[in-house]
């Protein structure tokens, strides 16, 4: 990934800003990209604001905008305002033209898909990114809880109780209350979070410096803190929690050293080390385990051997670098996500060409997640759209959700019932959940 520059807290510029539209700026004071405050921390909960701002299934039914955008206050209407948007935003690539090349090969798909209804927007929860390559800042443990970053805090939410609860707090000093070998006993102190993996009850926060991160949800405190490198490029970039063939819950970390490393969370140490010719993104372990797929700042995908690290074979077909994969629960299918706009599904039986080639609207696909019955595949752009493709029936057809804000992370729920989207903008950050469409479902009478 791109080395990192610019203020802590703050992504590059070059996925726009929501406010970035026409110079005479339709949205002005509270809307799009401005707040009050200069001070991107000042997430404080207003009462009134979040009454007011919150959106129901209900009040969408009843025609208010699912983000509270209003727009019959506006001088812009919102189909205006997309179609600014489609024409303006940029996109970032490593390699120029990659989106414009790849979209000859681009499958046309039917874009009528209904499987997750809009039931809530909430503005308690914020969610942030540092970094705008990195968007796996998003994970649910149940079709009621998710965690997410919001500046140096990681905060857990309960759709359930529509409560906001902090979980770990990593703007002071932050060091394990357990003593484990190969513990780093002395911690970090004012961690930038540029990873997260959140899997039943283990929380993993990679940082900018290398660091690692680990709680458990049921325990006071951390548990174990590490640092995989200390090189200058030393990023993790994406963590992988999994259970390992023998019971033990391991994680796997790539890193923008080009190392993958994996952690065994039972004895809590470091148990491989892998490197490869390029900085690592993204990796996503076959639900076999025997299989690891291997992207980052390099056209070419690896499928490695989990055990060795060897390459079993490359594979080839995307025009920049990705930072995005995931596998279908059946073990044969797998995707990846591009900078340019495109996600490739490729079966590990023939990978002499991939499966599909399915294209954002705005820019680089950056993060793909599976339900876990197989049935979908939803894949985030940086900003407003996430796509939700029916996976069962090879991705002929899929449903667009359309919002405004940069992209933080995507995450079904374990059982598929809800989706959660995390948005972020200065004036309109949110959490988007959706719940999956049964035929069954009780009438609502609101």
């Amino acid at each position: 990934m791109s080395q990192y520059h610019g203020d802590e807290m703050e992504y590059a510029a070059d996925d726009n800003e929501m406010a970035e539209v026409e110079e005479d700026m339709y949205f002005r004071g509270r809307a799009f990209g401005e707040s009050d405050s200069d001070d991107d921390d000042d997430y404080e909960y207003d009462p009134l604001e979040n009454r007011i701002s919150d959106t129901t299934a209900a009040e969408a039914r009843r025609g208010k905008d699912i983000q509270g955008i209003p727009w019959d206050r506006l001088s812009i209407s919102r189909e205006k305002y997309r179609q600014t948007r489609l024409d303006q935003y940029k996109n970032y690539e490593n390699i120029p033209q990659s989106g414009e090349m790849s979209e000859k090969e681009c499958k046309a798909t039917d874009k009528g898909g209904k499987y997750y209804d809009f039931w809530q927007n909430t503005r308690s929860v914020k969610s942030t990114i540092l970094h705008f390559q990195l968007r796996n800042l998003v994970w649910s443990t149940s079709k009621h809880d998710v965690y997410l970053v919001s500046n140096y805090s990681i905060v857990h939410w309960s759709s359930l109780t529509s409560k906001r609860s902090e979980v770990l707090n990593v703007s002071g000093h932050v060091a394990p209350c357990e003593k484990h070998p190969g513990s780093l006993l002395e911690g970090f102190t004012q961690t930038q979070i540029s990873t997260l993996a959140v899997r039943d009850n283990l929380l993993i926060a990679g940082g900018f410096q290398g660091e690692l991160i680990c709680k458990y949800l049921d325990r006071p405190g951390v548990s174990f803190c590490t640092r995989t490198t200390y090189e200058d490029n030393a990023i993790t970039n994406a963590v992988e929690i999994y259970e390992h063939p023998s019971g033990a819950v391991h994680f796997m970390a790539s890193n923008n050293d080009s190392g993958v490393r994996d952690f065994d969370m039972e004895r809590f140490q470091l148990s491989k080390h892998f490197c490869f010719p390029w900085p690592v993104n993204h990796t996503s372990l076959s639900p076999d385990g025997k299989l690891v797929v291997i992207v980052g700042d390099y056209p070419e995908g690896l499928l490695v051997d989990s055990q060795t690290g060897k390459t079993i074979t490359p594979f080839r077909g995307h025009l920049d670098f990705s930072f995005a994969s995931a596998w279908h629960p059946d073990g044969h299918i797998f995707a990846t996500g591009n900078q340019d706009k495109t996600c490739r599904v490729w079966d590990v039986r023939n990978l002499s060409k991939s499966v599909a080639v399915l294209k954002g609207n705005l820019g680089a696909i950056r993060s793909i997640r599976f339900t876990s019955d197989g049935q979908f595949m939803a894949m985030a752009e940086p900003a407003d759209f996430v796509h939700v493709y029916d996976a069962k029936h090879g991705f002929e057809k899929e449903q667009e959700i359309d919002f405004f804000g940069e992209i933080s992370g995507v995450s079904f729920s374990p059982d598929t019932e809800s989706l959660f989207i995390g948005v972020w903008d200065r004036t309109y950050g949110s959490l988007l959940q959706l719940n999956r469409r049964r035929n069954y479902m009780y009438l609502d009478c609101l």
